[in-house]
């Protein structure tokens, strides 16, 4: 029998394990090998883009936070961030502090959320429940401070909406100290777990060079050694007063990816307990001058990487043009070259450790 004999086309998806939404990957293998892999999309067409154009620029604030849940306080604060450049308005400290501080809360459960799934799909069911039981302390913070356990609506343009009083503080110090121990003891069974290790080292494996050629962003991109994060390289808001460093792991595989949420979840702990202890008196929203007519970008770090808004108007209250660049899009070029000669099992895993959206890429 020749190889070619040997080798077949396995479909995988659109719908599948560790993505619920739509992608279908052509996977061709021989035996239980991947030895190539191509990638179609297209399933999803939001339409979320030309829907921005038929809504003003306040209505557009509710629009972007839609765009995706897990980074939904990102996509506003990057449109939002990207009017102010536009129109040159100056956002009060205090403000700066609390989109911060709202960002980082997100991240946090965003992260755990990915490393849960990951313990899912490898079959590790009591870890998985065991991380979702401890990102509930977040979802319990995001609903108490903000009304919401998933989309927050903490921004505005030239501000915030919602601020913090003694008691609130007190309230997120309080969850911080008990996440803190429990995400400590999640970071040691994932970094020594033999189930964990046997099925996430090695696994998926994409080299620095190939992070630079794709131009991957994100946890991916640190997860391979590079660190690159936008609230460091190009700051905003109030991170350049934060003091923070980049978490990257050497390991380029599954378990790397996991390491860099997972150390990225303890340092945003530490971020937020910093935004209390430093937070500035004062307004909370901007005086908002007429937005002009122009072009602007933004650039902020969501959960998944960099996020990237282009804004174009003109002299009335509707944008003639808002197109926005999610990590996703980036990142999923880099499953060709992480799936290559793995294990036919491992293609679930592989997507999980790229945390993929297409709500958000699909828009």
């Amino acid at each position: 029998m020749t190889n070619e004999r040997q080798t077949l086309t396995l479909p995988v998806g659109p719908l599948h394990v560790a993505l619920e939404e739509p992608v279908y990957y052509k996977a061709r293998i021989e035996g239980e090998r991947v030895r190539s892999l191509s990638l179609v999309m297209g399933y999803v067409h939001r339409g979320m883009e030309a829907l921005a154009g038929k809504r003003n620029l306040f209505q557009n604030v509710v629009l972007t936070e839609r765009v995706c849940s897990l980074c939904s306080n990102s996509h506003p604060l990057a449109y939002c961030t990207a009017v102010e450049n536009l129109a040159d308005i100056a956002v009060p400290p205090r403000a700066q502090y609390l989109r911060c501080l709202a960002e980082e809360v997100k991240r946090i459960a965003s992260h755990l959320f990915n490393v849960g799934i990951m313990a899912h799909v490898i079959g590790y069911k009591s870890l998985f429940m065991h991380v979702m039981q401890v990102r509930e302390t977040m979802q319990d913070i995001k609903e108490t401070v903000y009304g919401n356990r998933m989309d927050v609506a903490a921004n505005c343009i030239g501000g915030v909406k919602c601020d913090l009083d003694g008691e609130l503080a007190t309230f997120i110090r309080a969850g911080l100290d008990k996440l803190k121990k429990e995400l400590d003891e999640i970071i040691r069974i994932y970094r020594h777990d033999k189930m964990i290790r046997g099925r996430t080292v090695g696994v998926g494996q994409i080299s620095p060079l190939d992070v630079v050629r794709l131009g991957l962003v994100g946890p991916v991109a640190r997860g391979s050694g590079l660190p690159v994060d936008v609230r460091r390289d190009s700051p905003y808001a109030a991170y350049p007063e934060l003091d923070f460093p980049v978490i990257t792991e050497d390991g380029c595989d599954v378990h790397a990816r996991a390491m860099v949420r997972l150390r990225e979840a303890r340092e945003s702990i530490a971020m937020v307990e910093r935004i209390l202890d430093k937070l500035p008196a004062g307004a909370t929203t901007a005086p908002l001058p007429p937005i002009p007519a122009g072009e602007a970008v933004a650039r902020i770090e969501a959960p998944r990487g960099e996020l990237f808004y282009y804004l174009r108007t003109d002299e009335s209250d509707k944008p003639l043009r808002l197109k926005w660049r999610v990590p996703s899009y980036m990142n999923w070029e880099a499953l060709p070259v992480m799936m290559k000669d793995c294990a036919v099992a491992d293609i679930s895993l592989i997507v999980n450790s790229i945390d993929p959206c297409v709500s958000c890429t699909e828009r």
